[in-house]
C-alpha cells in the first residue's frame, strides 16, 4: 500500500540521523559486504592495471602473421574463373562466408539485382581475313578455361563498324587532338588504340566524340610484353602474345538503372540502358579489347603519316604510322545486358565503447578471370586480417569502435557492389563512419603504394614504421618508401578506379588506399592466375603479409584510440599545394584565387586549435571525471570525423551531380585519374575550349563553391555556431 506523505515523513527511518547517531554508526563493527568489497575493490584496480594496453594488442596483430593461411586463401579463392553474377562467384562468395563464420565473426550477406553484361557473339576482321580472338592457354597450364568468358568489353554498344583504321596512340583526348592537327580526319574510320594511360571506356568516349565508327584497344608489347627482352608467362611475368585485357566501358559508377539509389531485390525504380547512352555514360558505338599480337597485325596495315614519338613501339619493329588505312576494319559485337544477383558479404566485430562508430575494411571479390593479383590477393589479406582480429578476442582484445569487414561483388563492372551498398545506408554511412580502408590488388609486385585523404597521411606513416619491408628484412617499410622517392608520396582518392569512390566522392568519408606494386603486366586477363603470383607477383607470399599488417595497423589505430589519429594540418598543405598548381592554368586571366586561400588559412587555424584541445585533454587524462571526459572525447572525435563531409556539396559537381566532392573527383576524361578541385578542373577545360566571358565567370564560380566547403570544414573543426 502507498504511505501517504504524513506518513512518510513520520517513518523515523527517512529522518536524517542525529550527530551522536552518527558517530555511533561509524564505531558500528564492519559488515561482511564492507569486508567484501574492502578486499574487492584493490583486486579490480590490480586487474585493470595489469590488463594488455591497446598498443600491446597492436604489436600482437603484427606478430600473429602466417604466410603459409594467405597462401592458402589465395589458391582456394583462384581455383576457376569468377566473373560476377555467374555460378561460379556464388562458390567464392561461399568460401569467404565460411572462412569467416569459422572464426567465429558474426557474417552476413547483402544482395542487390544489378544491370550486368555478356558477351553473345564478336568478331573482327582485317580487310576480310578475320582474327581468331581467343587468349591461348600457355604449356603446362593447370587452371580449366572451360568458365572463361571470352574477351569483351562489358556494356560495349551491340552492333557493327566498318571503315579504314586509324591509330590514335593511347585514345585520349589530346590525342585526338593531334590526329586533328595533323589533317586527319576521324569520323567514318575504325580507331585502333591501345591501353595504358586512360580507362578504356574514355577511350572508346573519346573515339565516339571523333566521329569513329568503333574502337579497337589492344595490349602494345612495349607496355605490356616487356619491350624487346621481356620473357612472358610462363618463363617471365609478362604478358603472352595472344594476352587480351578486358574490362568494363561504363563510365558511371554503380547499377547502369538505378544511378543514385540502391537496386534492391524485388520492386525498384529503374531506367533504361538508352538514358545512360544518352548520358554518354554507356558507348554510343562498338568496341573489342585485342591482344598485342592483333594489335600489332593491324599496325602494319595503317600508312599515312608516321605516328608521333610517345606513340611508337619497341625498337625493333616496324614504325607505326596513323593512317587512315589502307587497313580496312570489320567489327561487330552484340552482348547481353541482363539482371543478375549480386552478393556482398560483412563480418562484423562491435565496439565496446562507441559501438555506432565504423570503422571499414574493404576488398572487392569478383575477377573477370582468375584473379589472383586483381583482386584475389586482397581478399586473401582480408580473411589474413580477420584471423588476426579472431585470435586477439579470444587473448580478451575488443575495440573501441566497430570493424566492420566488407567483400564486395561486381567491382570490376563500375564499383557496382560497393556503390550500392552505399546508396543504401548513405545517411547511415555519414553519421557513423569513422573511415574507409580500401585495398583491391593487395599485391602486384614490389614497392609499397598508398593514397588517402589527406587528414590520414601521418597515421599512414606511423603504420608503415612499425611493419617490416617484405623485401628488405633490415628495413622498416617507411624506410624504405622514403628510399624509393626521398619522401613518401602519398596519392589522392579522386580517381574512380576501385571501392573507395562511393565512400570518398559521394558521401565524404576519410578514406585510404594500399597495394604493392605499381600495375602488373598480365592485368584483367587469362593469366593473371595462381601460378603467376607464386612465380612473379609474390613467391614467399611475405608482400600479402605487409599488406595485412598495415591495413590492420590503420584499423586497429582507427578502431581503439580514444583520439582519432587525424590531422588536418597535412590536409591544409596539401590544398595549399593544389591550388598553387591551379594558380598556373589561370595564369593571364581575371580569376582571382584569394578567396581559396583565405578559407584554406581558416582551416589551418582551426586544425591546429583542435590539435591543442586534443592535447589538453591528454595532458589532463588523469583528472576522475570519467563522464565529462567521454562526452567531451566524443565531441571532438565527431569534429574530426564530419569535417571531411564538408568538403562535399549535395548539388553535387556541375553536370556529374552523383559526385558530392568538390575537392576530391575524377577527371572528365580520364576515370582513373584523380583530380584536385574536379568542378573547377572541368570549369577551366571548358573556358578554354569556349572561351566566352560566361565560361570564364563560370570557373570563379566553381572557386567560390570550393572556398565555401573548406569554410564549412573550418567551422566543423572548430565546433562553434559563433
Amino acid at each position: 500500500m502507498r504511505k501517504t506523505r504524513d506518513q512518510e515523513e513520520e517513518n523515523p527511518l527517512l529522518e536524517p540521523p542525529s550527530p551522536v547517531a552518527a558517530v555511533a554508526s561509524r564505531r558500528r563493527t564492519p559488515t561482511p559486504m564492507l569486508i567484501l568489497l574492502a578486499a574487492f575493490v584493490p583486486l579490480v584496480f590490480h586487474l585493470l592495471l595489469t590488463l594488455p594496453s591497446k598498443s600491446t594488442y597492436h604489436s600482437l596483430f603484427l606478430s600473429l602473421s602466417d604466410n603459409a593461411t594467405a597462401a592458402r586463401h589465395l589458391e582456394a579463392l583462384t581455383l576457376r574463373p569468377h566473373l560476377a553474377g555467374t555460378p561460379s562467384a556464388s562458390v567464392a562468395s561461399s568460401y569467404v562466408i565460411s572462412t569467416l563464420s569459422s572464426l567465429s565473426l558474426p557474417t552476413h550477406s547483402s544482395f542487390y539485382d544489378v544491370l550486368l553484361s555478356y558477351p553473345i557473339s564478336r568478331s573482327l576482321s582485317l580487310s576480310s581475313i578475320p582474327f581468331d580472338l581467343t587468349q591461348e592457354p600457355y604449356p603446362g597450364d593447370p587452371f580449366p578455361i572451360t568458365d572463361v568468358v571470352p574477351t569483351f568489353h562489358a556494356y560495349a554498344f551491340t552492333g557493327t563498324a566498318t571503315g579504314p583504321a586509324v591509330y590514335a596512340g593511347f585514345g585520349r583526348a589530346e590525342d585526338f587532338a593531334i590526329l586533328k592537327s595533323m589533317g586527319v580526319n576521324v569520323t567514318g574510320t575504325v580507331v585502333l588504340a591501345r591501353y595504358g594511360k586512360i580507362y578504356r571506356g574514355d577511350i572508346v568516349k573519346n573515339a565516339q566524340d571523333a566521329g569513329a565508327s568503333g574502337a579497337v584497344i589492344y595490349t602494345d608489347k612495349k607496355d605490356y610484353g616487356g619491350g624487346e627482352e621481356g620473357k612472358c608467362v610462363p618463363e617471365g611475368q609478362w604478358m603472352p602474345p595472344s594476352g587480351v585485357q578486358v574490362g568494363s566501358t561504363w563510365r558511371g559508377l554503380g547499377d547502369p538503372t538505378t544511378i543514385g539509389w540502391p537496386s534492391v531485390q524485388g520492386s525498384c525504380e529503374r531506367i533504361g540502358k538508352e538514358e545512360a547512352v544518352a548520358a554518354g555514360l554507356m558507348p554510343a558505338i562498338p568496341s573489342l579489347p585485342v591482344s598485342a599480337r592483333d594489335g600489332e597485325t593491324i599496325q602494319m596495315s595503317i600508312g599515312g603519316q608516321v605516328a608521333p614519338d610517345d606513340w611508337q613501339g619497341v625498337d625493333g619493329v616496324p614504325v607505326y604510322h596513323i593512317g587512315p588505312g589502307p587497313g580496312f576494319l570489320n567489327l561487330s559485337y552484340f552482348g547481353n545486358e541482363t539482371l543478375a544477383t549480386i552478393e556482398n558479404v560483412f563480418a562484423v566485430i562491435e565496439g565496446e565503447e562507441e559501438p555506432d562508430r565504423y570503422v571499414l575494411l574493404g576488398n572487392h571479390r569478383d575477377a573477370w578471370t582468375f584473379g589472383a593479383v586483381d583482386p584475389n590477393s586482397g581478399t586473401a589479406a582480408l580473411l589474413e586480417i580477420a584471423q588476426r582480429l579472431s585470435r586477439m578476442q579470444k587473448r580478451g582484445w575488443r575495440p573501441r569502435r566497430t570493424i566492420i569487414l566488407c567483400n564486395w561483388d561486381a567491382e570490376e563492372y563500375g564499383l557496382i557492389g560497393s556503390t550500392e551498398w552505399v546508396e543504401e545506408h548513405r545517411d547511415m554511412l555519414a553519421s557513423r563512419a569513422v573511415a574507409y580502408l580500401n585495398v583491391d590488388s593487395s599485391v602486384a609486385g614490389p614497392g609499397f603504394y598508398a593514397a588517402a585523404t589527406p587528414q590520414l597521411d601521418e597515421l599512414l606513416r606511423e603504420a608503415t614504421k612499425k611493419v617490416q619491408d617484405p623485401d628488405n628484412t633490415s628495413r622498416t617499410l617507411y624506410e624504405s618508401w622514403i628510399a624509393l622517392s626521398g619522401s613518401p608520396s602519398i596519392g589522392r582518392l579522386g580517381g574512380g578506379g576501385s571501392d573507395f569512390a562511393s565512400f570518398v566522392q559521394h558521401v565524404g568519408v576519410p578514406s585510404v588506399d594500399i597495394t604493392f606494386g605499381e600495375g602488373y603486366p598480365v592485368y584483367h586477363s587469362l593469366y593473371d592466375d595462381f601460378l603467376w603470383m607464386k612465380n612473379f607477383g609474390d613467391p614467399m607470399f611475405q608482400r600479402h603479409i605487409a599488406a595485412a599488417s598495415v591495413w590492420g595497423l590503420i584499423a586497429l589505430r582507427l578502431a581503439d584510440d580514444k583520439f582519432l589519429p587525424f590531422d588536418y594540418t597535412d590536409y591544409a598543405s596539401e590544398l595549399q599545394r593544389s591550388v598553387e598548381i591551379l594558380e598556373d592554368e589561370v595564369l593571364g586571366t581575371d580569376l582571382s584565387l584569394s578567396p581559396l586561400y583565405e578559407s584554406i588559412g581558416k582551416l589551418k587555424k582551426a586544425a591546429i586549435e583542435i590539435r591543442r584541445q586534443i592535447k589538453a585533454m591528454e595532458d589532463q587524462s588523469w583528472i576522475p571525471n570519467w563522464r565529462t571526459d567521454s562526452l567531451k572525447v566524443r565531441e571532438l572525435n565527431d569534429r574530426l570525423m564530419m569535417a571531411e563531409r564538408a568538403f562535399t556539396d549535395p548539388d553535387g559537381l556541375f553536370q556529374r551531380t552523383w559526385y558530392k566532392h568538390l575537392v576530391y573527383g575524377p577527371s572528365q576524361h580520364d576515370d582513373y585519374g584523380s583530380k584536385s578541385f574536379p568542378g573547377i578542373d572541368d570549369a577551366i577545360e571548358n573556358a578554354k575550349t569556349t572561351n566566352t566571358a560566361e565560361s570564364w565567370r563560370f570557373v570563379q564560380h566553381e572557386i567560390w563553391r570550393v572556398t565555401r566547403a573548406i569554410t564549412q570544414a573550418s567551422q566543423v573543426l572548430n565546433g562553434n555556431l559563433i
